[in-house]
């Protein structure tokens, strides 16, 4: 491959998941920049994950599916062209030319065009309320036109739901039917074939699915072809579908989700090779017949097939970066492994599901009562996996799956009896066993992690490997490959809060309220290690449970010495030993004279002040003499303590709504300030903020809090799980459409949920994602009391609300409290004269080491100098 001192330009055309994972493999290995690469996408948006376009649903943000970090689309040797789509080569000229005509000579051309949804010729496919689903666009189309019918039906004699049909009974499909189901729409699924999904499944596994799908409300045709879609005389939309057996069915919306097709348009046009059912025909290299030209994903024909997988397309992405740079890398053959992505639906099936291969033996399990049924399709002497079927209970897919074509150990038919039945020998996988088949993670790789890059949890041999960071259908297998090699290792994954106590913080949080325990020598006397007396990781935490099991100020008694430094003095320590002042101001909302009284403090005592994103005042420098001094001015005014300090409701951010907003359709305002004033002072594992946004422009940037309310014309929604920090994370919905009252019923069982079972300093998005089942486990148990213990939950936040008390106006009444903010025991009323500082913009900030040496600084005075 000839060297040049400039970067070679590789051109690649579509922005799908094959073409991102190109852009991702060639720049990671590309450390000498040879390369140089321009994208051209046809849709609006960065690559993202087409996998999960469902998710779309609870999601609502695009830019939560997006693929690949920042950072790789910001490089230099990169570039992204949006909404640009490609309408010409010239593989002579070595060109490609946009649609705004512009050309742009490439050294090596890539397309990963990939594939559009397939139309069966099928009369009134055309109509208006007939989607496909295939992009973000096509699925926000669909919720839109599902919520538009639901409108027009409203408060008149059509007043039902809207009835939809899904035709295509595959993979597809059944994510289609119940996303129609999510939008509270009827489905029924129109299946041309014998069974669901029968291209991944057997006949018995057909039978059991559809078991299964009935049950979730969703209703299944088999051996039913479509005649021909007939348009509502009222609407003029799609009305009704008409059968060829003579049968109908009335619908209001209807989704095709009949298959794809390869989008090899420009390529057919610029004289590539096409193979006979569609797609650019490539060899095990992935080039095609025409010199520097690659194909990759939906839209190659390798091997004589194009293949809908993106697992298939990764490889060839990477087989493409390694032969840029001057490998040798050949395509394996495709990994068809597929698991359906449905709620409350486990389907998967794997290697030869059908056993087409010669003298194969199928072992089949079902339970027909249970809607469960498993197949292994074995050699002819039952040791070999070939492959196998699961529906019902694929929990030993991501296991078996990467066994094909090695000898299972002991019985093959133990593999399929349900947990706890017994008597299947644990695998050991080989090193290459390939555990992710989206990213070619292989067993050996997974491992090594452990024992070689040192990664002690999922999170970390995830951005080590990238295995899990697609479907995520293999994580089950790569936790348990890590904990395996940890055990190996003789570390030991502990849940202990501390040494001092061998419960997990939920574990404590569950004994200490059940056992009704008030002080810290009791629960430690009775839950941890006898005579011990803490540190400083086990001491808050009892002093945060008992905060909301029992109540009590945070400076009360032996509650003192348990808090953290922050609490102790209810202010928060800054770099130069003073402390920061932080009243609350609900919702954001303050008077003309409030903001007078804060300024009139911060002027008073020297002050540097600054509004915080939160929407309120902190004011910096206060000495720790200063601070009852400061906050009985302000309490005068009206103010309390704003819990800056605290692992606890910090602030509850929100737009001016529909007082003031012309877009606002509900009172943000009012509503924030009541869920401020509700849940101030609640302690909790990690500080918790709160966000309301009047309309769907979400100006108050709910989504980014741990709860986010969004007003709708109907109602609230709601919205958890958002953070910020290190490692950012959208909030998810939670619950749609609630009544005010609903809402705070909802949020209160979740916080309190969050409180009592999230680890120490655990924040509310890992907090969901450790919980097994995630957001549905939330939903489930807020929603749904799957618990029981709504009505505990119910009880304790009122409790909270009620025996609420201003921390810093209890601590002005009571001398012995206010003992504990003397700067000097032996010395009292003589500032710490390490307090320094120089002036900036107006006001002051810390004087830096080298101004202290010059001397040129302002030393905070022992009197307070107030001004009139």
């Amino acid at each position: 491959m000839p060297q040049t001192s400039e970067p070679r330009h590789l051109v690649v055309v579509g922005g799908g998941m094959t073409a991102h994972r190109l852009v991702e493999a060639l720049r990671s290995r590309d450390t000498a920049g040879s390369w140089r690469i321009t994208v051209f996408a046809d849709e609006p948006r960065r690559p993202y994950d087409r996998v999960a376009l469902t998710s779309y649903f609870s999601r609502r943000d695009p830019e939560e599916l997006s693929l690949g970090d920042d950072a790789l689309w910001a490089d230099e040797l990169v570039t992204l062209h949006t909404g640009t789509p490609v309408t010409e080569i010239d593989t002579d000229a070595r060109t490609v030319t946009d649609d705004l005509g512009r050309v742009t000579r490439y050294d090596e051309l890539v397309l990963a065009t990939g594939s559009s949804a397939a139309v069966p010729p099928i009369p009134g496919a055309d109509l208006p309320g007939v989607f496909v689903y295939r992009t973000i666009d096509d699925v926000a189309a669909l919720r839109g036109w599902v919520a538009e019918r639901e409108e027009a039906g409203r408060g008149t004699s059509y007043d039902r739901p809207v009835r939809g049909a899904v035709i295509g009974g595959g993979l597809l499909g059944l994510e289609a039917a119940g996303a129609l189901r999510a939008l509270g729409a009827q489905a029924t699924v129109i299946q041309f074939g014998s069974h669901l999904m029968n291209a991944q499944i057997d006949l018995g596994g057909g039978e059991a699915l559809k078991r299964l799908i009935n049950g979730m409300e969703v209703g299944v045709r088999v051996d039913t072809a479509t005649e021909k879609m007939v348009a509502s005389r009222r609407t003029g939309s799609v009305g009704r579908l008409d059968f060829t057996d003579g049968t109908r069915l009335d619908v209001d919306v209807v989704v095709l989700a009949t298959g794809i097709r390869p989008r090899d348009e420009v390529a057919r046009a610029a004289g590539l090779e096409i193979g006979p059912r569609g797609g650019v025909v490539v060899d095990d290299t992935c080039a095609t017949d025409v010199a520097h030209v690659w194909a990759i994903g939906e839209v190659a024909s390798i091997r004589g097939a194009c293949v809908g997988l993106v697992a298939p397309g990764y490889a060839m992405a990477e087989i493409v970066a390694d032969r840029l740079l001057g490998g040798e890398a050949t395509y394996p053959g495709a990994d068809t492994a597929t698991k359906l992505k449905l709620s409350g639906v486990d389907v998967a099936s794997f290697g030869d599901a059908f056993g087409t291969t010669e003298r194969s033996m199928e072992i089949v399990w079902a339970d027909p009562v249970a809607g469960v049924y498993k197949k292994l399709v074995m050699s002819d002497d039952a040791r070999t996996l070939l492959g196998g079927v699961f529906v019902g209970d694929a929990s030993a897919y991501a296991s078996l799956r990467p066994m094909v074509g090695a000898e299972l150990p002991g019985d093959p038919s133990a593999y399929l009896l349900p947990e706890g039945t017994g008597g299947a020998p644990d695998l050991e996988l080989p090193e290459s066993a390939t555990v992710c088949s989206c990213n070619n993670v292989s067993a050996g790789e997974v491992r090594a992690a452990v024992t070689e890059h040192a990664c002690t949890d999922i999170g970390a041999v995830k951005a080590c490997t990238k295995a899990g960071t697609s479907c995520g259908s293999c994580l089950p297998l790569v936790k348990k490959l890590v904990g395996t090699e940890l055990a190996r290792l003789g570390i030991t994954v502990s849940t202990a809060l501390c040494e001092h106590f061998a419960l997990s913080r939920a574990q404590l949080y569950d004994a200490v309220r059940l056992a009704g325990t008030r002080t810290f020598s009791e629960i430690v006397e009775r839950f941890g290690r006898t005579g011990s007396r803490g540190c400083d990781i086990c001491r808050p935490v009892v002093a945060s449970i008992l905060a909301t099991t029992a109540p009590a100020h945070v400076l009360e008694g032996e509650r003192a010495s348990l808090q953290d430094t922050n609490d102790h003095v209810m202010a928060n320590i800054q770099k130069d030993g003073s402390y920061s002042v932080v009243p609350r101001m609900a919702g954001g909302e303050v008077t003309p004279e409030g903001l007078i009284a804060i300024g009139e403090v911060a002027r008073d005592y020297g002050l540097y002040t600054k509004i915080t994103g939160g929407q309120r005042v902190d004011m910096f420098g206060a000495r720790i003499d200063q601070l009852p001094e400061i906050w009985a001015r302000l309490i005068d005014a009206g103010f309390e303590s704003g819990h800056a300090y605290g692992k606890s409701l910090r602030t509850v951010k929100s737009c001016v709504g529909s007082t003031w907003c012309r877009f606002g359709v509900q009172d943000s305002v009012a509503l924030a300030v009541l869920l401020e004033l509700r849940y101030r002072g609640l302690r909790s594992p990690h500080k918790i903020k709160l966000g309301v946004s009047g309309c769907a422009r979400e100006c108050a940037e709910a989504r980014g809090k741990d709860v986010g309310v969004i007003a709708t014309d109907n109602g609230w929604n709601v919205y958890v799980g958002g953070n910020g920090g290190f490692t950012p994370r959208h909030a998810q919905l939670l619950a749609e459409d609630l009544d005010t009252d609903t809402l705070i019923r909802v949020i209160d069982r979740f916080l309190l949920y969050y409180v009592r079972t999230a680890d120490r300093l655990q924040r509310t998005a890992p907090w969901i994602e450790d919980l097994e089942g995630g957001l549905d486990t939330v939903r489930a148990v807020v929603l749904e009391d799957s618990l029981g213990i709504a009505a505990d939950l119910d009880a304790e936040m009122d409790a909270h609300v009620a025996e609420y008390v201003d921390e810093w106006r209890a601590t002005l009444e009571d001398p012995e409290k206010l003992r504990k903010f003397a700067p000097f025991v032996n010395a009292p009323g003589v500032s710490d004269p390490d307090l320094q500082y120089v002036p900036v913009r107006g006001q002051m900030r810390p004087a830096t080491a080298a101004e202290r040496r010059e001397g040129a600084v302002l030393v905070a005075p022992a009197t307070l100098e107030v001004r009139s």
